[in-house]
């Protein structure tokens, strides 16, 4: 068997039934991987490269990580409050070296890192438009610690940023933990989350990681399932 061990945040961490509907982007891949790919979701709400490291979670994955195995590693959305010196990092500063210390988790045991950009928030100004990022920064990091560290990189932002502007502000609710028309509410007092998904964005977006690996090459597009049912699947799901 092969494994990947996901370091994140809430936007990739699994989810229980007290947070449903909330999906995060590590619940979703294993429906694109192959068979003998297991995935190891370490990711947990609310931690940044600088938080994670500090609990001694990249510790544990250090010590269950083995030769052959993947590191995807997808931080930012929590490197950014700039007001929780617990967990704010300078974009490329702090980020860029915290990023350093997964690599060589992975690479001191023989398996193989890949970055994976902040997925955007659905966040529209009162003329429909799609807001300036608030990743922009810590995208940028990533972008500079790949090249720095010689690591392969899914740039899901990007990827993410592009169909919400392509989508718009009404059609792309139902992805998002917000209401889309005519949805009853879920939530208490109505509060609205342009941040985390329900299952169809953690399937959407997944499928953006399955494309991001599959333009790798190997040995990463190996990890994906059969290349027929990949591709008519993320068919269906980009044109939703």
């Amino acid at each position: 068997m092969r494994h990947i061990f996901w370091a994140g945040d809430s936007t990739v961490a699994c989810n229980k039934f007290a947070t449903f509907p909330q999906t995060g982007i590590g619940q979703a891949l294993d429906r694109y991987t192959a068979a003998d790919v297991v995935i190891c979701n370490h990711a947990v709400n609310g931690r940044s490269t600088k938080s994670f490291i500090d609990e001694s979670r990249l510790a544990t994955i250090y010590d269950e990580i083995t030769e052959g195995d993947y590191l995807f590693i997808q931080f930012g959305h929590n490197d950014e409050k700039i007001n929780d010196p617990a967990r704010y990092t300078d974009p490329h500063g702090d980020f860029i070296t915290n990023l350093g210390k997964f690599v060589n988790v992975a690479r001191n045991k023989m398996a193989y890192p890949v970055f994976i950009t902040s997925v955007e928030r659905r966040l529209f100004d009162e003329n429909g438009s799609l807001k300036p990022s608030e990743h922009t920064e810590y995208v940028k990091g990533m972008k500079e610690a790949a090249e720095k560290f010689d690591v392969p990189m899914v740039d899901l932002f990007t990827m993410s940023r592009d169909f919400l502007e392509k989508t718009g502000d009404e059609a792309s609710r139902k992805y998002y933990m917000n209401l889309a028309p005519g949805e009853a509410s879920w939530a208490p007092e109505g509060k609205i989350d342009n941040s985390h998904l329900k299952y169809e964005g953690a399937m959407l977006y997944a499928g953006m990681i399955a494309k991001g690996l599959k333009k790798l090459g190997e040995p990463y597009s190996s990890l994906l399932a059969d290349e027929a049912f990949l591709g008519n699947t993320l068919d269906i799901e980009f044109n939703g």
